[in-house]
């Protein structure tokens, strides 16, 4: 998961979307970069490790001059976390610098880069991304725009696109349209960008989201639509509403925080706790879940985990012992509102488990006579190979275990999933939805997955 965010026709683009890309910063904490184009076709840019305040200086931010620029924030799901692989990528290319952004994962990027590197290219990074450019560079058709139809044609998986070629600044989102993108308005100039959240901070207005299959061009301020990449059903992630978005988005259509709350509300109908005393979040993505529960169940809703803002999220930290260590400095319970409780704690999702472990001991040492556990959203049994890091089912606790099995695990009284047909019906989802992580139906044909059937699930801990 990453978040992605262009600007043309504004002066100083590469401030407003150092603006955007901290909006986006929940949407990867790895690295972050910016390229910015002037006037005269010129390109400049600057990326590295760590988090957008981290990576751009004032001075770094004024040498990026120009009134076209794109920028990313990466979480890795291909390709290792090193400045290599930090995006956007930017090359030299006969119709002018060429940028690129991108959200999502490539499924077949394995099989296309070996032959590439078997045709002569020669690879950067060992990022899925990099894949997309030598593709276009090695298309024989004369059109930039067709030479970009050529690389898409050939490449399977979620992408959403922001990318420049000189001065043109074009995005685009593949025809099931995994990730979000939206076109935003300010002032003479366009924005697009991962979240409406982004717009917010550089006071653009939405036009529009852009639908799956879309792809838009900007070149001159004047926005033109190109023709749409060939339909395939629409499976727009179901987890950017669960979890990934930010709940002062709309995503989809939809709010996320009025579809966080209807999970809420569905979990308590389902999952009820008779007899607690009260319900709180594991903040922040689940607070608006939390509301709904109780909302919902007519339980008192409390702050009973008090979350440390200065450190990011655990979930899309890439190292297991480095998750680990960051709950306990991330999260600290209210003891007054727990000692001697019975108490509801309501969650997003449970991936590894590690977090979860971790909370519910905090919660036991803080005096709480009873702990209910409660998920919005299904049990996640399935990896997700369009842009989230779960790549292996020995890493997801779900996937082997049964549910009383997690329970005794995490250490609780009980433990309630929302249903399946419960997301579905909270979301209004319809079937445009992908729900591959947790139904196992996966829309897309899985290339580069290699099974490993000696890989042993990851052991449970009970006690």
């Amino acid at each position: 998961m990453c978040g992605v965010f262009g600007v043309t026709g504004l002066q100083d683009a590469a401030q407003l979307v150092y603006l955007g890309l901290y909006a986006l910063q929940h949407r990867g904490q790895e690295s972050a970069g910016i390229v910015s184009v002037t006037r005269d076709g010129r390109a400049h840019g600057h990326r590295g490790m760590g988090l957008v305040n981290e990576v751009f200086e004032p001075d770094t931010l004024r040498r990026l001059v120009g009134d076209v620029a794109i920028g990313h924030t990466r979480y890795s799901t291909t390709g290792s976390s090193v400045l290599a692989n930090a995006q956007p990528g930017l090359v030299n290319y006969h119709g002018g610098p060429l940028a690129l952004a991108h959200n999502g994962n490539l499924t077949n990027a394995r099989e296309l880069r070996a032959d590439l590197v078997r045709q002569g290219s020669i690879f950067q990074s060992s990022s899925d991304s990099e894949v997309l450019v030598h593709l276009i560079a090695r298309s024989d058709a004369r059109r930039i725009e067709d030479q970009i139809q050529d690389a898409l044609e050939r490449v399977e998986g979620a992408y959403s696109l922001v990318l420049t070629v000189g001065r043109t600044l074009y995005g685009i989102v593949d025809a099931r349209g995994f990730r979000p993108l939206v076109l935003g308005r300010l002032g003479a100039g366009w924005v697009l960008a991962s979240e409406t959240c982004a717009l917010d901070i550089v006071g653009a207005r939405m036009v529009r989201e852009l639908e799956p299959g879309d792809w838009v061009k900007i070149e001159d301020g004047r926005l033109d639509e190109l023709p749409r990449l060939p339909g395939k059903p629409s499976r727009r992630c179901i987890f950017e509403l669960v979890y990934f978005s930010r709940p002062d988005s709309t995503v989809f259509g939809q709010s996320v925080d009025r579809v966080r709350r209807a999970l809420g509300r569905a979990l308590a109908r389902e999952h009820p706790a008779p007899g607690a005393d009260s319900v709180f979040s594991v903040p922040d993505s689940s607070n608006a879940m939390a509301l709904g529960y109780a909302d919902e169940s007519g339980l008192k809703l409390e702050h009973g985990l008090i979350r440390n803002h200065y450190v990011g999220r655990t979930f899309i930290n890439p190292g297991q012992a480095t998750r680990v260590a960051k709950v306990r400095i991330k999260f600290n319970p209210v003891q007054d509102v727990i000692a001697g409780k019975s108490v509801v704690v309501v969650d997003d999702s449970v991936v590894r488990g590690t977090t979860s472990r971790e909370l519910v001991q905090m919660l036991r040492q803080a005096g709480a006579r009873e702990v209910h556990f409660r998920v919005a959203s299904p049990p996640i049994a399935g990896p997700c190979h369009y842009g989230i890091d779960t790549p292996t089912r020995a890493e997801l606790i779900a996937s082997s275990h049964s549910t009383a099995e997690i329970r005794a695990h995490l250490g609780v009284d009980s433990l309630g999933y929302l249903s399946l047909p419960g997301l579905h019906g909270a979301v209004d989802a319809g079937d445009r939805y992908c729900d591959a992580c947790f139904s196992g139906q996966y829309p897309t044909d899985l290339h580069d997955v290699v099974d490993l059937p000696d890989r042993e699930p990851m052991p449970l801990i009970v006690g």
